[in-house]
C-alpha cells in the first residue's frame, strides 16, 4: 500500500477521534461542567461550526502552497487547539478551543482527498479516498472506545491529551511518507470560488448537510440512549462504540467499492435510504438490550458507506476546484453534525425518550436520498 495514503489515514485517525469521542464521553463532560447533556452537546456543534468556517477559508488561502506543506500546517493547528481543549479551565475556554480545533478538519480532508485521488491507480480513486477515511473508521473502532473508557474511568482530559499526541504522530508520518509536490502558482481563490456559482454545488451542500444529519441525530445521543433506554450499564458504552466503529470500518470500504462500481450518486441514494431503515429499527428496538449491540454495528456500517460516494460526487462536479469542493463537503458533513445534534436534541428537551432522535435521523436521511435522486436526474443524465 502507498505510504502516502497511510500518512493520510493517520490524519483520519486523529481527526476521527477528536470528533467522535465527544459522543461517547458527553455524559462525563456534562457532569464535569455540571450542565445538562443537551447543553454539553453544544461542544459537538461548536466543533462542527469550526469545520464549516475553517474548511473554505483555509483551503482558499493555502491554495498556492504545496499540498504537503498545507497538510503539515493543518495538523499543527490540530495539535495546538486539541492540546488547549484538554487543559482548558472553564466552559468558555473549552468552547473556544473546541471551535478552533475544528478549523483544520475540513481543509485536511479536502486537500487529502485530492492528494489521495492523485496517488490512486486510475479507476480506483474512491477506494484510495476510502483508505484515508479508514483512519477515521479505525478511530471509531479502537480510539473512540478507548477514549470513552478513559473518560468514564479516569478523565476526559486525558483522552484529549492523547488525541493531541496522535496529531504529533500524524505530522511526522506526513513529513516522512507523503511525496512532495509542487506548489500551485495560479490564483486559485477566484478560480475555485467559481464552483459556488453552480447550483449543483449548493444541491450537493444540501444533500450532505441534511442527509448525514441522520447519522448524527443518532450517534450524538447514543451513550444515553443505550443506558437510559436500552438498560445497559455505563461500562458497556465503550463496547457499543467498538461495534459502531467496526461497522464504520467495513461500511467505509464498502462505500468506496460501491462508488467505483456504480455511479457515486446512485451509491449515495442507496446509502441514505438504508440509513433511514436502520434508524427506524433503532427507534423500535432501542429498549431491547441485545439490539443495542446489533444495531450499533449495522447502523454504523450503513451510515459510513456514504463518505466515499459523496466525496467523489464533489470532485467529479468541481473540475478545477476539486480541493475546495472536497473541503466544502467536509464542512457540509459537519453542518450535518450540527443539525443532527441540534434537531435530535429537541425531542429530548421536550421530555421524550433518548431513542426519539433516531426518528429525526430518519427524516433527514430520507431527505438526503431524495435530494441525491434529484441530483442524479438533473446532472448525471445530461
Amino acid at each position: 500500500m502507498n505510504k502516502g495514503l497511510i500518512a493520510l489515514a493517520f490524519g483520519g485517525l486523529a481527526i476521527g477521534m477528536t470528533e467522535f469521542t465527544m459522543m461517547g464521553i458527553l455524559p462525563d463532560i456534562a457532569a464535569d461542567l455540571n450542565v445538562p447533556i443537551p447543553e454539553a452537546a453544544h461542544l459537538i456543534a461548536l466543533y462542527a461550526l469550526g469545520v464549516v468556517v475553517g474548511a473554505p477559508i483555509l483551503v482558499l488561502f493555502t491554495g498556492k502552497f504545496a499540498p504537503k506543506k498545507v497538510l503539515l500546517f493543518l495538523m499543527l493547528l490540530f495539535v495546538v487547539f486539541n492540546g488547549l481543549f484538554a487543559i482548558a479551565p472553564t466552559q468558555l475556554t473549552m468552547s473556544i478551543a473546541r471551535f478552533m480545533s475544528g478549523l483544520p478538519h475540513g481543509a485536511f480532508f479536502g486537500v487529502g482527498s485530492v492528494v489521495a485521488a492523485k496517488l490512486a491507480v486510475k479507476g480506483k480513486e474512491a477506494q484510495a479516498i476510502a483508505i484515508m477515511f479508514t483512519g477515521m473508521t479505525i478511530a471509531n473502532l479502537v480510539g473512540v472506545p478507548l477514549g470513552t473508557y478513559l473518560g468514564h474511568n479516569y478523565s476526559w482530559r486525558m483522552t484529549y491529551g492523547i488525541i493531541a499526541i496522535l496529531g504529533v504522530i500524524t505530522f511526522a508520518t506526513i513529513q516522512w511518507w507523503l511525496p512532495s509536490s509542487e506548489k500551485n502558482e495560479s490564483n486559485l481563490i477566484f478560480e475555485q470560488l467559481n464552483f459556488f456559482k453552480k447550483w449543483q454545488a449548493w444541491l450537493l451542500v444540501a444533500i450532505i448537510s441534511i442527509g448525514t444529519g441522520g447519522l448524527f441525530a443518532w450517534i450524538s445521543y447514543i451513550a444515553p440512549m443505550v443506558t437510559k433506554v436500552g438498560g445497559l450499564e455505563e461500562n458497556r458504552v465503550p463496547f457499543v462504540m467498538i461495534l459502531v466503529g467496526l461497522g464504520m470500518f467495513f461500511g467505509n470500504l464498502l462505500g468506496g467499492k460501491a462508488a467505483d462500481t456504480l455511479s457515486p450518486t446512485k451509491a449515495a441514494m442507496v446509502s441514505f435510504g438504508c440509513m433511514a431503515l436502520c434508524l427506524v429499527v433503532v427507534f423500535f428496538t432501542a429498549h431491547i438490550e441485545i439490539m443495542s449491540y446489533v444495531m450499533a454495528f449495522f447502523t454504523g456500517m450503513i451510515s459510513f458507506t456514504i463518505g466515499p460516494p459523496l466525496q467523489m460526487m464533489l470532485i467529479n462536479t468541481a473540475k478545477g476546484a476539486e480541493t475546495l469542493a472536497a473541503a466544502a463537503g467536509q464542512a457540509s458533513f459537519n453542518l450535518g453534525n450540527t443539525l443532527g445534534a441540534y434537531f435530535g436534541g429537541i425531542p429530548i428537551t421536550m421530555g421524550l425518550a433518548y431513542n426519539t432522535p433516531a426518528l429525526v435521523g430518519v427524516g433527514m436521511a430520507i431527505t438526503g436520498s431524495l435530494l441525491a435522486f434529484a441530483f442524479l436526474k438533473t446532472v448525471e443524465q445530461k
